[in-house]
């Protein structure tokens, strides 16, 4: 079970998963080493899976955002699957959903052309709806 203390740890790193463990602990009000105790404990337990940096997109060049809800009109996904594991540069995320499609994609393109290109591709394996995204 997660105190306060934990929480507060989580929170702090939700905010900058860089911080360091005396940064942290002084936030926290415990010491170093017990804000790393803390820490290891989170992660061994599982709550804690993995740190990950937040990439601005534009200024790689991806401007344009896109989700597609995807369409299979087979039983069989793999052929599909199998595309989507090829198309890393374009994807972000790859949901399996239930509702009007059976999977959502998570997409960024650097130009109209491309993301052009990628849905004449995409629709030799499914279906498919497009939604871009104008302002988060």
């Amino acid at each position: 079970m997660l105190d306060q203390t934990d929480m507060q740890i989580l929170d702090e790193f939700a905010k900058n998963g860089r911080i360091t463990m005396k940064e942290l602990g002084e936030k926290v009000h415990l010491s170093g080493p017990a804000t790393s105790a803390r820490v290891e404990k989170l992660e061994e337990s599982g709550i804690i899976e993995g740190y990950t940096i937040h990439i601005n997109r534009v200024k790689l060049g991806c401007t344009i955002l896109a989700f597609i809800t995807i369409i299979t009109e087979s039983i069989s996904h793999q052929p599909y699957l199998s595309f989507i594991k090829t198309q890393g540069k374009y994807l972000i995320n790859n949901y399996k959903i239930s509702g009007d499609g059976c999977y959502i994609l998570e997409c960024k393109f650097p130009s109209t052309d491309l993301m052009n290109l990628f849905l004449e591709e995409l629709n030799k394996y499914a279906n498919y709806k497009l939604s871009i995204v104008i302002d988060k």
